[in-house]
């Protein structure tokens, strides 16, 4: 899931922080909508804010990616490799 505030952003700390809070409140609706339909509290919460940390789109945007034991061999370091064919997503992106 990504969770994505209604107004353009693109770095998350240009948000106000009323912005920001709704934002992280949202997020705990959809986890809390994600435990119900999964069952599940397994998660990866992240923001990639700005370049050099990993942000690929002009949005600022909340990473909310369920996650099952066993889903990949090894989970240590977070979400990039989660979907090994897919994780150089990058390369597919119009420019």
């Amino acid at each position: 899931m990504l969770i994505i505030p209604k107004r353009h952003e693109i770095d998350i700390f240009a948000l106000t922080p009323v912005e920001r809070g709704a934002l992280w409140n949202l997020v705990d609706v959809v986890f809390e909508d994600f435990v119900g339909r999964t069952g599940t509290r397994d998660c990866n919460i992240g923001v990639n804010n700005g370049v050099p940390a990993g942000q690929t789109i002009g949005h600022a945007h909340v990473h909310l990616i369920p996650r099952r034991l066993g889903d990949v061999p090894d989970p240590r370091g977070g979400v990039r490799w989660v979907i090994p064919k897919k994780a150089p997503y990058w390369n597919n992106l119009s420019r």
